[in-house]
């Protein structure tokens, strides 16, 4: 069948993730016209949304708040009042309190399925963005005035011109392929499993990180009470600890994790994924940016990936906001993004390998300076403004 009339857009997101959801609601105020192209068939929820729990830095929980998201969520986040940051067989640990850095909270958990779902419905309310779902692009090709994207839709196929097109299609980003932007990759040789918890303490606002050679293990508050836990183990082992029924694998959490919130009691209903680092070797092509999973996949280590996401969805609303669209958006978004990015990558990267070497200097070394940033107030404020999304951070509320 041969494809519709073309639409012709300023700005054509592929991916209605969180990331692309979140730009469009920023967007609302450009005067761009904005079409939001989704794959899944899903008009009224954003795909892939599943039970992990997601750590929003306070920056991030500050702009959400602004787009008028925050309000459209099923249940209330919790805040992250403290961070107990330790590893096994180090003899050192820190524990950040948001109250003595002036704050109340560093920022808070929500599911990311309720976020993609409050997400969509703030989407819904937009005037200057279009949601095409089911969509998915099976061709792009781009030229001296943007692109021309063919979509493949229900019955047959659509045709979009976009001055701009934005990569916000996830890791294996069909746009950023097409762009011809290359990837950088490593596997750090683990699986991710996460799920929902009950110990004999319930939680009182504590985020517990905790290393090992194996992995991390990460406690993180949530609502009534309840922890979301969150497991890395060799990949090797994933099978064997995926076949472990609740109660067997409780043990195992508490063999990892320890007793600082007394036994374990009950689990809820895993999920697993590998993790890998996938980088894409700059952010703009003629024509198109890439921000999200399809700029940058990162080790969760440190809770960075969406918070990072975010800023770089803001970042280009900040730009054509105040700038508008012109010829030089791409080169300026990626411009923008090159100091936070280069310096999220590295903490979260280095983090995830120094915290799984082993051996004896390293074992010192980190002993050492988990130790120090308890005492150190220069040292961990730098840690805190990392993790409360002030890493290289531009101002949005001028745009928002």
């Amino acid at each position: 069948m041969a494809p519709q009339a073309s639409e012709n857009v300023d700005i054509a997101i592929v991916g209605g993730g969180l990331v692309g959801s979140s730009l469009a609601c920023a967007l609302e105020r450009s005067g761009l016209t904005v079409a939001l192209i989704e794959a899944a068939d899903t008009p009224d929820v954003p795909p892939g949304f599943d039970q992990r729990k997601l750590a929003l830095a306070q920056r991030s929980m500050d702009a959400l708040d602004r787009l008028g998201v925050l309000t459209m969520l099923s249940a209330l986040p919790t805040p992250i009042r403290r961070i107990h940051i330790s590893r096994t067989g180090d003899f050192g640990r820190t524990l950040l309190e948001a109250s003595e850095f002036g704050h109340v909270a560093f920022g808070a958990i929500v599911l990311a399925q309720d976020l993609g779902v409050a997400l969509a419905k703030r989407v819904q309310t937009l005037q200057q963005t279009r949601r095409i779902c089911p969509a998915r692009v099976s061709a792009c090709r781009f030229d001296a005035d943007g692109a021309q994207l063919t979509l493949a839709v229900p019955g047959g196929e659509q045709a979009i011109s976009a001055r701009l097109v934005v990569a916000a299609d996830g890791t294996d980003s069909f746009i950023r392929h097409a762009a011809g932007i290359g990837i950088r990759s490593h596997d750090y040789g683990q699986t991710l499993f996460v799920c929902s918890l009950r110990a004999d303490q319930a939680n009182d606002g504590t985020a517990y990180e905790r290393f090992s050679e194996q992995g991390p293990v990460a406690l993180l508050p949530m609502a009534d009470g309840a922890y979301g836990a969150i497991c890395g183990v060799a990949s090797a082992e994933a099978a064997d600890i995926a076949s472990l029924d609740d109660v067997s694998y409780a043990a195992y959490f508490q063999n990892r994790f320890g007793w600082r919130v007394g036994k374990i009691r009950e689990t809820g209903k895993r999920t697993f994924y590998p993790l890998k680092q996938v980088l894409a070797e700059r952010l703009h092509a003629p024509g198109a940016v890439l921000m999200g999973n399809a700029a940058q996949t990162i080790h969760p280590i440190g809770a960075q990936g969406f918070n990072l996401g975010l800023r770089d969805a803001l970042s280009l609303a900040r730009i054509l906001v105040s700038d508008g669209l012109s010829g030089t958006t791409a080169e300026t978004y990626a411009a923008s993004r090159q100091d936070d990015r280069s310096r999220t990558l590295a903490f979260s990267d280095g983090l995830a390998r120094m915290t799984a070497n082993p051996g004896l200097p390293a074992h010192l070394m980190r002993s050492l300076a988990l130790g120090a940033l308890g005492s150190a107030p220069v040292m961990a404020a730098e840690l805190v403004s990392g993790a409360m999304g002030y890493r290289g951070a531009t101002s949005f509320e001028d745009v928002l």
